[in-house]
């Protein structure tokens, strides 16, 4: 008698992140279903010590882990550049829109080049996101790209509240800014 050994098909999924506190529950919750590879791309943050401080946590999570991660290149000036003339906005206004699309955008390209079946972000575990236009921007992507995308509320059934458990338990750094000079600015308001 031959026994045979089925593999599960278990597709592959390219999740962005801006810091390992809102990694924590994503990665979780969809590595039950999924391979996940974390991908840190995030130009927008300011200053660059912050960007650095972010990433340090977001590698020591890969590692303790056992995750796959991407880091993806820093140059704020890029993204400066692509939000100019919306510097006034408000948080929530259209340079946070603009800014969800550059990193969606970068983040869809690297899951096509490298042949994932999904794409995500864990922009949407934040209670102060607009998860429905982070979606939107998504699903954009996904017909430019053609790799589809994960539509995700990652703060339902309690994920923001789980996500900072983690975030604890793991001693991550925690930002009282999203991550621009401009998100800067309205925190010490």
């Amino acid at each position: 008698m031959q026994i045979y050994k089925l593999e599960k098909n278990i597709k592959k999924i390219l999740l962005h992140t801006c810091c390992a506190t809102c990694a924590g529950y994503p990665y979780f919750f969809l590595s039950e279903n999924y391979d996940v590879t974390l991908f840190y791309y995030n130009p927008n943050i300011y200053p660059e010590n912050e960007y650095q401080k972010r990433l340090s946590d977001i590698k020591r999570f890969s590692e303790n882990s056992g995750i796959n991660l991407t880091i993806g290149g820093y140059n704020n000036e890029s993204w400066e550049n692509y939000v100019t003339g919306l510097e006034d906005e408000p948080e929530g206004g259209r340079r946070c829109e603009k800014c969800f699309r550059f990193r969606l955008q970068e983040t869809a390209y690297e899951a096509k080049s490298n042949d994932f079946d999904y794409f995500a972000t864990t922009m949407s575990i934040s209670p102060h996101k607009n998860f429905e236009l982070i979606n939107t921007i998504g699903m954009s992507l996904e017909k430019s790209y053609g790799v589809s995308y994960f539509e995700s509320n990652f703060k339902k059934k309690d994920g923001f509240k789980k996500t900072m458990e983690i975030s604890r338990k793991s001693d991550f750094y925690r930002q009282n800014y999203c991550g621009c000079k401009y998100s800067i600015r309205k925190s010490n308001n």
